[in-house]
């Protein structure tokens, strides 16, 4: 598919939960810094995948996106218009083109609701002139578009599968035929043999609808066969931002590094070469992290005295790739610790 223009635009995003103490009186004694200092862009009809570590921010982001969430400074143009300030109000007329499909099928959908009326829903906030009848075979429609039966309009979430679930979720954030899909690990709840026909799925309503996708995971082999671009995310920070072959083939920040490095690989020659690369330590806090560099406590390549001083900018590295590293590996690097992409 032929990308086109940006259709959201992200600038130095920032998103801190408060930390406060006191029953009373209660007063802020720090903040999680969940997001700090995001920004990229989407462009419209591709899929932009989000990958990292538990905690270092790719659900607050998505959150974001869609204005789940309120950020605490920063810009989300939307088709030119910055939401990120906007009011409930304001936000009601772009809530149609931006929707999400969660990861839980199970607690995303309302149990006391039949499938009918969970998937009718947007059609009763954003189309109210629609007819009971006429939303009903809309409902049918998109039940069928997206391999559900018909005839099952009137059961309820918990007669159905997990993958039915989540079919249910697919059909509902499309129901408005919206401009964007924020899939928050739309899979990682559902059996292996399921998780390829949920994607297959998205990949086919993706051309049919023209859907731009911003795709979350944890599973990098998942991510590569989605997505066109992927950004590596870290402590709330974006560290490399690069087209999925690009990033997995030549990696630039030593994080994608370790990353790909864990991949496991079918292949015992090209196992036996690879050398793991092995992050010493935990994740620091999100609390307190490190100044400049956040991964410099972690990181294999760190220059004491720069990389725990000069905070690297996502910079334009060789490749093509950008990443936020003063020492970004070396294509000799990469070739030992990801030998499949020589393969």
């Amino acid at each position: 598919m032929a990308h086109g223009d940006p259709l959201i635009e992200v600038r130095d995003l920032v998103k801190h939960f408060p930390i406060t103490k006191g029953l009373i009186r209660a007063k802020q004694v720090g903040a999680v810094q969940a997001v700090d200092g995001v920004s990229f862009d989407i462009r419209e009809g591709e899929t932009l995948g989000l990958v990292g570590e538990s905690g270092c921010g790719k659900s607050t982001t998505a959150r974001l996106l869609t204005r789940l969430l309120d950020p605490t400074s920063g810009t989300i143009e939307f088709r030119g218009k910055d939401i990120a300030s906007l009011s409930r109000k304001e936000l009601k007329p772009f809530r149609r083109d931006m929707q999400m499909i969660f990861q839980d099928p199970y607690s995303s959908l309302n149990p006391r609701k039949t499938v009918g009326s969970i998937i009718s829903e947007p059609f009763i906030i954003h189309e109210p002139s629609v007819g009971e009848k006429d939303r009903k075979c809309r409902v049918q429609e998109l039940m069928e578009q997206v391999g559900l039966n018909p005839e099952h309009y009137n059961r309820l979430p918990h007669e159905f599968s997990g993958g039915q679930r989540q079919r249910i979720g697919v059909a509902r954030a499309i129901a408005l035929k919206p401009k964007l899909i924020v899939a928050d690990e739309p899979v990682s709840a559902l059996d292996v043999s399921i998780q390829a026909q949920i994607l297959n799925l998205l990949r086919d309503l993706q051309r049919e609808l023209g859907l731009t996708i911003v795709f979350i995971a944890h599973d990098l082999s998942v991510v590569r066969h989605m997505c066109d671009r992927i950004a590596v995310m870290y402590l709330g920070r974006v560290v490399e931002l690069a087209g999925a072959d690009e990033l997995y083939n030549h990696p630039r920040h030593p994080y994608t590094g370790a990353l790909l490095s864990a991949v496991p690989v079918p292949d015992p020659r090209l196992a036996k070469a690879k050398v793991r690369q092995v992050l010493t330590g935990d994740v620091p806090s999100p609390t307190n992290p490190p100044s400049a560099c956040r991964f410099h406590t972690r990181c294999p390549k760190v220059v004491m005295g720069k990389c725990d001083v000069d905070d690297p900018a996502l910079d334009p590295k060789e490749g093509g790739n950008l990443a936020a590293c003063h020492f970004p590996l070396s294509d000799r690097e990469v070739a030992t610790q990801v030998p499949t992409a020589a393969a």
